[in-house]
């Protein structure tokens, strides 16, 4: 029981602490000198970048993996339907309008500002730039089982 409490904390405490990273980085914006493991990752379809601005696993929460991405959408672009089983998974929109469905939950279009979450397991039918001529940035912040896939294709 102690170490169901434990864990809870912790992980409350690293959800805090990601929620104070996002708002930094909205309100502040990414500092060019700081580089938190930025590495560009290969787009998952044509028109989307990745970066992943920072990774850890926290060894104290049943070995979760934090992760911390931006993603750049072009114009029109999104992903087919997809789940992530072991992730739970928060978006905040830094620029443009970002259109995102969570199993059978309206169709949300995101302006700046504008938050989602995806539970593990769940669909995320649709993630797509909401404009045919502005692009779309926006952060993700995922907790993961490293044991369970980290994207799987519907």
């Amino acid at each position: 029981m102690k170490k169901t409490v434990v864990s809870h904390a912790a992980f409350g405490c690293a959800t805090a602490l990601l929620a104070s990273a996002i708002t930094y980085v909205a309100l502040a914006g990414w500092p060019e000198s700081i580089s938190l493991q930025a590495h560009a990752q290969a787009p998952a379809n044509t028109g989307t970048r990745q970066t992943e601005l920072f990774k850890t696993t926290m060894n104290d929460v049943l070995g979760r993996v934090v992760t911390l991405r931006r993603i750049e959408r072009d114009p029109g672009s999104g992903s087919g339907p997809h789940r992530h089983p072991g992730s739970h998974t928060f978006g905040y929109v830094l620029e443009g309008t970002y259109e995102v469905k969570v199993d059978d939950g309206p169709l949300q279009r995101l302006a700046p500002g504008g938050t989602f979450y995806e539970p593990p397991g769940a669909l995320h039918a649709v993630s797509r730039n909401g404009s045919s001529v502005n692009p779309v940035k926006y952060l993700v912040i995922q907790i993961s089982d490293p044991t369970k896939p980290q994207t799987v294709p519907e």
